[in-house]
């Protein structure tokens, strides 16, 4: 027997309206594929596997290789060769690192340090606690490199502990789903590996331009933060003294320890940016089972195994994405791309606001990863020609992914942040405006001031 969802999916009523958007989607994308050629062939053959809700990564191999067979005389051998040579990179290998770092530090016992140290020193200003989780956020993104580790190891603590204060759910929930998202843009990101890997970008001068415009977002959510409390009235906590404050930090030192083994180990030349995801998981594994403790061996498997499942499936993405890079190139898209681009006379300022808005669409049917595999070989080539530094096109795609982490329907930020607060997700997005427009308002702010994300690796002779 049928379920209802089929039965009211298949009534009479709807299926012509069913018929007539295949038909129309037909026809636009039959239209775009005459009037672009094979650029428009490969787009829209990826686009019409997408909608019918095949992962991306499949829609990705799916469509390199009914394309290859079909409308070229690539032979098969170059697209076996090139799914291993096009991932034997050295670089890929700082992904399952830092994933496993991010994995030990969410469940060692360091973000319930890091909160503690960040509520001593703003606790007691208006909206105290929601201050010191932008805080803590700002603090676990520096040694953890993902946005959704952020979120489950920040807001798993601080959100029962600002209800319990007498603050809305919503309130911290739309914090911490924004503030969430700094850990893709501070010290290491998974975001900028990839983003490094497919434009061959220095992933040491990524990391440290992520520096300066995660401390100015982070400032810029506490001051929307202190307002709202303000106005609303919410409860502060005691002042903690000199003391507590000392005592706090000493606790939480060893994990900000991280930050100065990769920014150091990478700025001195004791090892390159990969050598530092390493280091820093060996480092996070002794800190949570040697010196808090939060973790005992047998908890070990436990991660590893976790680690592996999100490393696979990010590698399995990055395989695909090969691929499809290797079919672009093959047909000569990205200059192609470029060419068009430059033909409309746009200038930096026009594609640059293009640039946003491609991947700010993007960012509402895909996640980061998929983004950037598929949009960076593209829009890379276009923004070299018109000057735009690396560096900072790097940065600007990440804010981009920042903005797509905290909004439906696949923001990651707001499914994980509703799992913990038990919100649904039209709750939570409602709840995140007034960040989320702050995010928007630091969006244009690294689109149009690129010397904030360059600056300080220039002067430290990383570019």
């Amino acid at each position: 027997m049928s379920s209802p969802e089929t039965v009211n999916f298949m009534t009479p009523m709807t299926k012509p309206k069913a018929a007539i958007w295949l038909i129309s989607l037909s026809t636009i994308l039959l239209g775009i594929s005459w009037y672009f050629g094979n650029v428009g062939i490969v787009f829209c053959l990826l686009l019409a596997l997408m909608l019918t809700g095949i992962p991306v990564s499949i829609a990705l191999g799916l469509t390199v290789l009914t394309f290859l067979f079909l409308m070229t005389n690539v032979p098969i051998e170059a697209v076996a060769l090139k799914l291993f040579t096009g991932i034997e990179k050295f670089e890929i290998m700082a992904i399952p690192f830092f994933i496993l770092a991010g994995n030990f530090l969410t469940h060692g016992g360091v973000a319930k340090r890091m909160i503690k140290f960040a509520t001593s020193l703003i606790g007691h200003w208006h909206g105290g606690l929601g201050l010191a989780g932008i805080m803590a956020c700002a603090m676990f993104a520096l040694v953890c490199g993902s946005s959704v580790a952020t979120v489950v190891a920040i807001g798993s603590i601080i959100l029962p502990a600002m209800v319990k204060q007498g603050y809305p759910m919503r309130f911290g929930a739309g914090i911490i789903v924004c503030a969430g998202s700094l850990g893709i843009l501070m010290l290491p990101s998974i975001p900028k590996v990839i983003y490094a890997i497919a434009t061959n970008t220095s992933i040491g001068a990524l990391f440290i331009a992520g520096l300066f415009p995660g401390i100015l977002l982070t400032i810029m959510l506490c001051i929307v933060t202190w307002f709202i409390a303000k106005k609303r009235g919410y409860t502060r906590l005691p002042k903690a003294t000199w003391g507590e404050r000392w005592v706090a930090f000493r606790t939480s030192v060893w994990g900000l320890m991280l930050v100065v083994i990769i920014v150091g180990g990478i700025y001195s030349g004791v090892f390159t940016a990969t050598e530092a995801a390493a280091m820093s998981a060996v480092y996070a594994f002794f800190i949570s089972v040697y010196v808090y403790k939060d973790m005992s061996l047998k908890d070990v498997p436990r991660v590893l195994l976790s680690s592996a499942n999100l490393s696979a499936m990010l590698l399995y993405i990055i395989t695909n994405a090969v691929l499809f890079s290797f079919l672009m190139s093959h047909e000569n898209i990205p200059q192609m791309m470029a060419d068009w681009i430059l033909g409309k006379d746009l200038g930096v300022v026009t594609f640059l606001i293009f640039v946003n808005i491609i991947l700010l669409l993007a960012g509402n049917v895909m996640e980061p990863s998929s983004i950037i595999l598929i949009f960076a070989p593209i829009l890379f080539p276009a923004a070299m020609r018109l000057g735009i530094d690396p560096v900072h096109f790097g940065i600007l795609i990440d804010a981009n992914m920042e903005v797509g982490l905290c909004h439906p329907p696949v923001g990651l930020n707001l499914y994980v942040a509703s799992g913990i607060s038990r919100l649904s997700i039209t709750e939570l997005t409602i709840a995140v405006l007034p960040w989320l427009g702050t995010m928007v308002v630091f969006l244009i702010i690294v689109t149009y001031w690129p010397s904030l994300s360059i600056w300080l690796p220039r002067i430290m002779g990383m570019m």
